[in-house]
């Protein structure tokens, strides 16, 4: 591949201005957020983890998990749920909240990072992410503050390529080099220092991403080009992880990165990613990001991870136990379920349910709540398509959204909801982050509509309130 690179000496922001010129017909959004009111897909000022705007910042291969669930993709259907969703609203009220604890968090790391990147304040970046690191510093939610000031170094880069690609710019676009080049460049500067190989590692690892991505959708010219362009991002990612310091396993900033080359990889021995991510789980317990990523990772290998798979789930369950009790075990079987009937065939049911509540009585936030909710509610929905087997596990899990919805939910994140509507894909197509919002709401209020359908059929509304839902004369 030909490399063409900006001098060292005028930094990221030069090449981050050259790309922006580049790019700049593919939207009013340009290159990403410039604050922390702009990351990531929004609706009523909430942030959408894993999930994808043609004008936000997308989710890095590290934190995704990297799932395409047989459920029905709607993502890149606009049609509006509105009027549904009016004659919903008249018999079901339900708190919308602007914004929480996880977001706004989430939101602050990841605009440090992006602002420190945009002022080649490298050494500054350096530094904070070790300390965070150091520290295991984490969000609300469990989600590596450390991971986030990387992503948002990184964002720019990442997302100028994504839309380059989407925009079907060919790859001999100098659009497509130059802000990875440079950020090559910055690690030969620092002397490729630990902490900045792995952010270019991750980069890579996000461009090879985005390149498989686009390829499977024809969405770039020259798209059988992409293919050998993801591989030699991988592979350069690969490269730079393997010339770090045997230190930096002890890390959970570099054991995460290292993990991440299990996204579209290949195959690989089931035993070794266990074993990575249990290094890496070990370290960042309270991370459902990696128990999840772990069991999606397994059921990838076919046959052989499949087969993997309840032993390593029991092994993480006994680890985590002190943190989650059962709730190791759902974590890992989490997406696999959702992805593979053979994962179903395999599962216990009782001890993934005993999991579920134990998600519930330990970390007792809205967010999880709605996200298991969505899950039992739409993503394990019945598919006559699917193994009998396979149908009657998920319908039992499925009826685990009565005690959930009934008993622990009380406001509603929409963007929670649509990504379970779009089968947790974390390359779901969103044209309109807002009227995929409205989607989430929408089918949010038929699932618990449904669980309420006597009380609204005796023509009764259901108000949700900080104690519970209420019944109350319609």
């Amino acid at each position: 591949m030909p490399i063409s690179a900006l001098p060292a000496k005028d930094g990221l922001k030069k090449a981050l201005r050259l790309i922006s010129s580049r790019v700049s017909s593919l939207g009013s959004s340009g290159l990403g957020p410039t604050g922390p009111g702009s990351t990531g897909l929004r609706s009523s000022g909430r942030r959408s983890s894993g999930l994808r705007s043609t004008g936000g910042l997308t989710l890095p291969a590290a934190l995704a998990l990297p799932l395409t669930a047989a459920v029905s993709r709607r993502a890149a259907d606009d049609r509006s749920p509105a009027s549904s969703l009016l004659q919903l609203e008249d018999v079901l009220s339900i708190p919308v909240p602007e914004s929480n604890a996880e977001n706004e968090a989430a939101d602050q790391a990841i605009a440090e990072g992006q602002f420190l990147a945009r002022q080649d304040r490298w050494d500054t970046l350096e530094k904070r992410i070790a300390e965070v690191d150091l520290a295991r510093d984490a969000t609300p939610g469990g989600t590596s503050i450390a991971d986030l000031i990387a992503y948002g170094a990184r964002a720019d880069v990442i997302n100028a390529v994504d839309h380059a690609l989407m925009a079907g710019l060919p790859l001999t676009e100098r659009v497509t080099l130059e802000g990875i080049m440079s950020l090559e460049r910055v690690r030969l500067e620092f002397g490729r220092s630990p902490v900045l190989s792995t952010v270019v590692a991750l980069a890579h690892l996000d461009i090879a991403w985005a390149c498989r991505r686009n390829s499977a959708r024809g969405a770039a010219h020259g798209k059988g080009a992409l293919s050998p362009r993801a591989t030699a991002h991988h592979a350069r990612a690969g490269e730079i992880l393997s010339m770090l310091p045997d230190t930096c396993s002890a890390h959970p900033f570099h054991q995460a990165a290292r993990c991440a080359l299990y996204s579209g990889g290949g195959p690989a021995a089931p035993r070794q990613i266990a074993d990575d991510y249990i290094d890496l789980i070990q370290m960042a317990p309270g991370n459902p990001r990696h128990l999840r990523a772990l069991g999606t990772h397994l059921a990838e290998q076919d046959h052989e991870g499949l087969s993997a798979l309840d032993l390593e789930a029991r092994r993480v369950a006994a680890l985590v136990e002190s943190d989650w009790g059962a709730a190791g075990y759902t974590w890992v079987y989490f997406d696999a379920l959702a992805r593979s009937d053979a994962a179903c065939a395999r599962l216990d049911v009782d001890f993934f349910l005993e999991g579920v509540g134990d998600i519930v009585a330990r970390a007792p936030n809205q967010d999880r709540v709605n996200l298991l909710s969505a899950y039992c509610s739409i993503v394990l929905k019945p598919d006559p398509k699917a193994d009998p087997e396979a149908r009657r596990v998920r319908n039992r899990i499925a009826e685990a959204a009565n005690w959930l919805i009934r008993d622990h939910l009380r406001e509603l994140n929409p963007l929670i909801w649509a990504h379970a509507g779009a089968g947790f894909d974390n390359d779901a197509q969103v044209s309109s982050a807002r009227t995929f919002a409205e989607r989430g709401r929408a089918d949010a209020l038929r699932a618990i509509a449904d669980l309420f359908r006597d009380d609204i059929e005796a023509g009764h509304r259901v108000v949700f309130t900080p104690e519970g839902p209420r019944v109350t004369p319609g």
